[in-house]
């Protein structure tokens, strides 16, 4: 086989072949096309969208460390830090469900350890298919269980997330795991290979043939026979990720480590080379030290595996066997297989004889960046068109409620979360289920709540406002919990960049993500890129998701979503527009998937972010809940929800807008609260300061969800809704 049918096979094209041979000065062998060939990937070089990501903003003062390493860093305060990041696993978890996404959730956590800090919560974003197809059950099933199994083994919970259902992920499940951990700011660790002549130290487990090929499979459109590429799909095991965390944050205490990298996606080759051109250094590789769990393996497969639970680790000279004793205690292997070198080569070696000589700049530097052709879909204008005269207002709109209540995106995850242990390590202080999770940083009065978010349906409408509305909303999930918005990390996931509307699509969304994150000073300081979401010539909805971090200084001022007296003032903040388009309500009650996604003002957005944190800090809120799918009703209901027992209420809001679109909107910068009747003058006070519509609207009260001349719906009757819609919706689950 020649060396561009062979390059070709791996994913190259024949102008990225002419240009390593030019600058290689003869043929690649076969080892070198496959380091190349994952190092260029989509998913590793970020190809198509470097040009785009160097407009997102990424500083800060509280950034530490922003995009380019294993994770972000964001200072907390009295010497600590959050350490946290949001990965992608979407092609693995279509393949192997349940192996995809324990794996995903591997990689993530080492992502976070790897940089010196201990995860302590993970958080989801799932999307998925047709809920009535038989795949779409499989498929759930077995993310949930990965993520399960994995996160529940180890021992770090997922306290949070979301989930999906749309057709338009029948052949491409994303899977999007965040993790966060917390260190002293002082006790970062970084992936540089530097110190010529250092020690490079492979550990944990052994190497296998599972994975190779993977970064190669998430950079190609999925055909009808992605399912035979399951060798491609890594095989986890949480147990042995204890171990090895356990005894890395051991290591880190010695004082003995240079750098360190996880081996994530093209395994041992994208450690060594991306630590070295960290570093403006060099790294040499005895492939034959590599430990194995297979015989006759090839340089080649050696270096492209992508079996799981392994780390690269630079030390000093001379204190290798500290390093030892330590993995050896855990059970772990050690091994030394190479060294930091000035060459600025990545240099493969078995038994002396050189298998690979790359140069790092060919690898990093001269990667291929594409400024790839766009164009606005055709079918834009038609999408955005919505004459709501010939919309009709249903006539029984309690019916109505109840309807998006039960429908699986609306509806309570509790079979999915109830599955996850979100207890382990007893951090976890507002559980899954209210606007955002929230864990302690135990020994200080401080919290650290954290949320994800994406309307994949308001991105395909208008990506820019879409993804505007995703870092927005995730702010007002942070605030309606007491917590001020810090930092972003992102998982973009979006169909082929061969594709010029998909790249509009990018282009778009990134643009409304940049502007929302300097408006609402939340610097995006880690991500992931996902592309190929597509099958044949089918595309995902563009998905660019939200993890959003945020603060509460006084763990005790927290809030949660739910109602908590009989009697409290209802409260509401923002204004409600006439916007129909792109809602769940317009799907689940009209069947379509049109108009234009409510508009988003981000001025408004900051103020009523700055009303709900004074207003929280002093203490005169009970509860807060911002409002976004199902609008003004579903999100009076979901406050009813109280998990310690059921509250009614009952409200009268002005009806100066067809009662639909007051029920069922989803104008943005909105949130309901709830209050005692003393703090109601303060509360005035405080919207007028930051210019908010303030409404008192109701009470705490009854057994009844009730809007007056509009609703009125047994509290049990919507909880029975809510509760069972999800299982009802996906048959397979009792």
């Amino acid at each position: 086989m020649s060396s561009l049918k062979t390059a070709l096979d791996h994913g190259l094209t024949e102008e990225e072949y002419n240009k390593i041979t030019g600058a290689l000065g003869r043929e690649p062998n076969l080892t070198e096309i496959g380091i190349l060939g994952a190092m260029w990937s989509e998913h590793c070089s970020y190809k198509s969208s470097r040009i785009y990501l160097r407009k997102l903003p990424t500083t800060g003062e509280r950034v530490i460390q922003g995009p380019g390493e294993n994770a972000g860093v964001v200072d907390i305060g009295d010497g600590l830090c959050v350490v946290f990041k949001m990965e992608s696993h979407n092609h693995p978890s279509f393949i192997e469900p349940y192996q995809g996404a324990a794996t995903g959730v591997g990689g993530i956590l080492r992502d976070i350890f790897t940089m010196g800090a201990r995860p302590i919560a993970i958080l989801d974003s799932l999307r998925f298919g047709d809920p009535s197809l038989p795949k779409t059950k499989y498929i759930t099933e077995g993310v949930v269980a990965g993520i399960a199994g994995y996160g529940n083994c180890i021992g770090i919970p997922t306290v949070g997330g979301e989930v999906y259902f749309d057709p338009c992920y029948d052949g491409n499940p994303l899977v999007n795991v965040f993790a966060l951990g917390v260190t002293k700011s002082s006790e970062i660790f970084r992936g540089y290979a530097e110190g010529v002549g250092n020690p490079v130290i492979y550990v944990g487990s052994k190497t296998g043939r599972d994975g190779i090929h993977g970064a190669v499979m998430a950079s190609e459109t999925f055909t009808k026979e992605a399912e035979e590429k399951r060798p491609a799909v890594q095989v986890g095991d949480p147990f042995t990720e204890k171990l090895l965390l356990e005894a890395c944050l051991e290591l880190f205490k010695t004082g003995v480590v240079v750098g360190i990298q996880d081996m994530g996606a093209a395994g041992l080759t994208s450690s060594s080379t991306e630590m070295a051109e960290r570093a403006g250094t060099g790294i040499r590789i005895d492939i034959e030290k590599v430990p194995r769990r297979e015989e006759s393996m090839t340089p080649y497969e050696v270096m492209l595996s992508e079996s799981q639970e392994r780390m690269l680790i630079v030390l000093e000279k001379g204190k290798e066997q500290v390093a030892e004793n330590i993995f050896r205690k855990w059970g772990l292997d050690f091994s030394v297989i190479g060294e930091v070198t000035d060459s600025h080569s990545i240099v493969v070696a078995e038994n002396g004889k050189t298998v690979a000589d790359i140069p790092l700049s060919l690898i990093s530097e001269e990667a291929p960046a594409y400024d790839r052709p766009v164009r606005e879909p055709s079918n834009l204008d038609e999408l955005g068109r919505l004459d709501l005269s010939e919309l009709p207002v249903p006539g029984d709109l309690g019916r109505v409620l109840l309807t998006l209540l039960s429908s699986p995106t609306l509806a309570n995850k509790h079979w999915i979360y109830e599955q996850y242990d979100y207890m382990v390590r007893t951090n976890s202080i507002t559980l899954p289920g209210s606007d955002a999770a929230v864990v302690r940083i135990k020994g200080t009065p401080k919290a650290v709540a954290m949320t994800v978010n994406c309307n994949s349906r308001y991105c395909y409408l208008d990506p820019y406002t879409g993804a505007a509305i995703a870092v927005a909303e995730s702010a007002r999930n942070l605030a309606c919990s007491g917590a001020l918005p810090l930092a972003i990390t992102d998982c973009l996931n979006f169909g082929s960049p061969e594709t010029p509307e998909v790249m509009w699509q990018f282009g778009r969304a990134l643009e409304g993500m940049a502007e929302a994150a300097i408006v609402l000073d939340t610097p995006i300081v880690s991500g992931n890129v996902s592309f190929y979401n597509q099958t044949e010539d089918r595309a995902i909805f563009p998905t660019p998701t939200i993890g959003m971090v945020g603060l509460i200084d006084d763990a005790e001022r927290r809030l949660t979503q739910w109602f908590e007296n009989e009697g409290d003032v209802v409260a509401f903040l923002g204004e409600t527009k006439e916007e129909l388009g792109g809602t769940e309500y317009l799907s689940q009650i009209h069947g379509k998937t049109a108009g234009r996604p409510p508009s988003v003002d981000l001025e408004r957005e900051k103020n009523l972010i700055a009303t709900l944190l004074k207003a929280s800090g002093e203490g005169i809120l009970n509860s807060a809940h911002d409002l976004s799918e199902g609008g003004f009703a579903v999100a009076l209901a979901e406050c009813c929800f109280n998990p310690n027992g059921p509250l009614g209420v009952r409200v009268d809001i002005p009806a100066e807008i067809r009662p639909d679109a007051l029920l069922f909107s989803e104008t943005q910068a909105r949130a309901i609260i709830s209050l005692d009747e003393k703090n109601i003058e303060r509360l005035e006070e405080i919207s007028q300061e930051f210019e908010v519509p303030l409404k008192i609207i109701g009470r705490v009260e009854g057994s009844r969800i009730y809007v007056r001349e509009l609703l009125d719906v047994p509290v049990s009757e919507a909880l029975r809704a809510w509760t069972t819609g999800f299982e009802n919706n996906l048959k397979s689950y009792g």
